[in-house]
Parts: C-alpha cells; structure tokens; sequence
C-alpha cells in the first residue's frame, strides 16, 4: 500500500463536511461568493475622512452586545470594515472588552447567532473580517470602539480547497477557505498537524491571519498528503510537506511505515 494512502484514515480531521468531491464537497458555492460586493450593506465608494469619523462616533453611541439579530450586528459592523476591502485592520484596533455576544463558530464552520445559523454567506464573510484571536486564546469581533467575546469550537475557518504549484523546494501549497481567503502555506502561513486524541489521527491547520486558523477540510486533507514526501529534519525521517520553502512536518517516517505495514 502506498505510504500516502495509508496515512489517510490517521490524518482525518473530526470534522464531516456534508460534501461530495474535494473542493466542491468541501464548499458547495460558488468560486466567485468571495467576491460579493454586499451591496446590501454598502455604497460602492470610498469614505471621506469626515464620514469615517462620523462612522466611527455612531459606533460608540450603539453596541454590539446590544444588537438583538444578525442584521442590527451586520449595520454596526458595516460602518468599521467596509464591503470589498478584505479583513479590517483589528489588529491596530485596541478598544474595550464589552462583555461576549451569543456567537458561535461549530466545528464545521457554520456561524451561530443566537441559536440560529447565519445563512447569508456575505453576512458570514463580514463578521470573518473583524475577527481577532488574543494572546488569551480567547476570539472576538473588534471594531474600533468595541471589542466582544465569541465562541469557537475548533477553528473560525475551514480549508475548503488547495492548489500546488512547483515541485521539491519551489513548491507551494495554496489554500482557499470557506469565507474566501486565499493563503499560501510558508511564511507567516504555518501549517501544523495536532495529534487527535479521540480518533489517534491528525488534524492539519493553516495560519491565515493573526492567531486565527484554518482547519483543513478533510477531502482537501487527502489531496495534501498526496505532496508528502520523506525529508531529514535535524537528522530524523520524516514525512512532511513542502511549501514556500518552508518545511512541516507531519510525523516521523517510521510510523507512517507502521501504518502502512
């Protein structure tokens, strides 16, 4: 059997995405969702700086904590990370901790607000684009005026689906996640493989931004093992993946070869 193939069932992320082939199991919309420019929500337009200032001092006259749906959360947060301009600059962002909002991210990537999923992915996409995870391992929506506790089962994102590029050195491995970023493993994009104690397999993530991850959805997991290879790292075997020329390991050659015995 071949050493990639046996490592699979061990690699398996606990998540089950109700999904059919690779990237279009993994996410079944459209490529292009990403690039919604949520007229909903915004003028297709820059800001004065007199606006922004005036956005800014409606903010702190309303709460986030104090918004009782989804779409009073979508208008105040609107006014901080503007439609089409990619995440918000939360890490510049240092406000008050104003308590923590009845949002969770399962697992599987589905955002909750009060007990009910958020469907609207341009809606899921806005509130991923204030999202900041703090030295206290903690995860919250930031604006400039406020900064709110939400919880996360596993991660806030999922790997959705990959492309290679290159081979041996030069290889890079490309990620899509299911809110739309595209990151590209290597620097300031580690990827990492937890052991999974409840199933003894691994779960592989990528840093997409900040201390914020994505987990690997478990087709595009498959598709990345197939680019391991075995590689000396401090004089150890190990099979590991290659990208950006970075190099990470995913576990030691002698036990990918108990797997595959």
């Amino acid at each position: 059997m071949p050493q990639n193939a046996a490592i699979r069932p061990h690699l398996a992320p606990v998540i089950e995405l109700k999904s059919q082939t690779r990237a279009d199991k993994a996410d079944n919309r459209d490529n292009s969702d990403y690039f919604v420019t949520m007229a909903e929500r915004s003028e297709h337009r820059e800001q004065t700086p007199d606006e922004q200032s005036a956005g800014e001092h409606s903010l702190s006259k309303q709460s986030l904590i104090g918004a009782t749906e989804a779409r009073g959360l979508e208008a105040l947060i609107s006014r901080a990370a503007r439609a089409g301009k990619g995440p918000a600059p939360v890490e510049r962002w240092n406000p008050e901790f104003c308590g923590d909002l009845d949002m969770e991210i399962k697992a599987d990537g589905t955002w909750f607000y009060l007990g009910t999923p958020i469907g609207r992915m341009p809606l899921v996409q806005l509130f991923s684009s204030v999202l900041r995870k703090d030295a206290d391992g903690k995860t919250y929506l930031v604006t400039p005026v406020e900064r709110v506790g939400i919880r996360v089962v596993d991660a806030p994102f999922i790997a959705v689906e990959m492309n290679v590029s290159g081979s041996g050195k030069d290889q890079v491995v490309t990620f899509r996640t299911n809110v739309g970023d595209v990151v590209a493993a290597g620097p300031g994009h580690a990827l990492r493989f937890v052991d999974e104690d409840e199933t003894g397999g691994l779960k592989p993530y990528v840093l997409v931004r900040g201390r914020l991850e994505a987990l690997v959805a478990r087709p595009v997991m498959y598709e990345l093992v197939e680019h391991g290879e075995e590689i000396d790292i401090g004089g150890k075997a190990m099979f590991a993946i290659r990208s950006g020329g970075e190099v990470y390991p995913i576990m030691p050659v002698e036990n990918l070869k108990r797997l595959s015995a």
